[in-house]
C-alpha cells in the first residue's frame, strides 16, 4: 500500500488574488482540508490551505504564500498528498484509488488478464484502466459489483467479470 494518497488537484487559478481551483479526490469534498497540510508529489512543496469554498464543480482555495495569480498559476496541474496515517480507514467495500492501482486483474476462473494502472471518474462512477499481460491497448472496466465482483488487497488482485474487451484482451496475450 502506497505512504502516501493523492487527496486533491489543483487545476488552475482563480481570479487574480491568488486562489486556485482544487478538484477534492475525498469522499466528503471539503473534507481536504481536515487532513493537515498538503504535499507536491515529489515532496518538494508544502500547501497550508488557509479558506476552502465550494464553486460549480470545484473547490476554491486560498493557499497560505500564494498570493497572486502567477503564484496560482505556477501551481496548476499540482497533485497533492497526505500521509496515509492522516486518512480514516476505509470502510468494508470502500478502497483507496491507491491501494487498487498495481493488483492483477484476474477472470473468475483464475484467468490472469492484466493489472491495474489507473482509476478514473468521468462523472458516471469510477472506471479501472487494465493493462493487458501482452501490454498492448488498455481495457477498462466499470468499478462495479457486476464486473469486479471481488477485491482482495491481500492477495493483491482483483476478479473481473468476462466482457468482450477482457475476453479480447486474454485472447491477445496468448499471441
Amino acid at each position: 500500500m502506497a505512504d502516501r494518497v493523492c487527496v486533491a488537484q489543483i487545476d488552475g487559478p482563480h481570479g487574480i488574488r491568488g486562489e486556485v481551483k482544487v478538484k477534492s479526490f475525498t469522499a466528503d469534498p471539503v473534507a481536504v482540508k481536515d487532513y493537515g497540510p498538503l504535499q507536491s508529489e515529489d515532496g518538494s512543496a508544502n500547501f497550508e490551505i488557509e479558506t476552502l469554498r465550494p464553486a460549480k464543480g470545484h473547490l476554491i482555495a486560498r493557499l497560505r504564500g500564494v498570493v497572486d495569480r502567477d503564484a496560482a498559476e505556477r501551481l496548476r496541474n499540482v497533485r497533492l498528498f497526505v500521509p496515509r496515517e492522516r486518512l480514516p480507514p476505509a470502510e468494508a467495500d470502500e478502497f483507496y484509488h491507491a491501494d487498487l492501482v498495481g493488483l492483477s486483474a484476474v477472470t473468475p476462473e483464475g484467468t490472469e488478464v492484466g493489472t491495474v494502472v489507473a482509476v478514473h471518474d468521468f462523472g458516471a462512477g469510477d472506471i479501472l484502466e487494465l493493462r493487458p499481460r501482452a501490454g498492448r491497448t488498455t481495457v477498462m472496466v466499470p468499478f462495479t459489483a457486476t464486473y469486479v465482483p471481488s477485491v482482495d488487497l491481500a492477495a493483491g488482485r482483483i476478479v473481473v467479470a468476462p466482457t468482450q474487451e477482457i475476453e479480447a484482451a486474454i485472447k491477445r496475450g496468448d499471441d
